[in-house]
């Protein structure tokens, strides 16, 4: 018996789910405006909202 099928099978599955969950997290990530102009708004806003802490104890 040959065992060498089951893990190529395996092999060829794990990449291509992995292949479509990356699919699917860089549409999805494209639909909720991280790829526009202001996709860089909230690490600015946590940044300074880091900021008025340090500065109001």
């Amino acid at each position: 018996m040959d065992f060498t099928y089951p893990s190529i099978y395996f092999a060829y599955l794990f990449f291509a789910l992995m292949a479509g969950l990356a699919v699917f997290f860089f549409i999805r990530s494209r639909r909720d405006g991280y790829w526009g102009e202001k996709g860089e708004d909230a690490k600015f806003h946590v940044f300074e909202d880091d900021e008025t802490i340090r500065r109001n104890p």
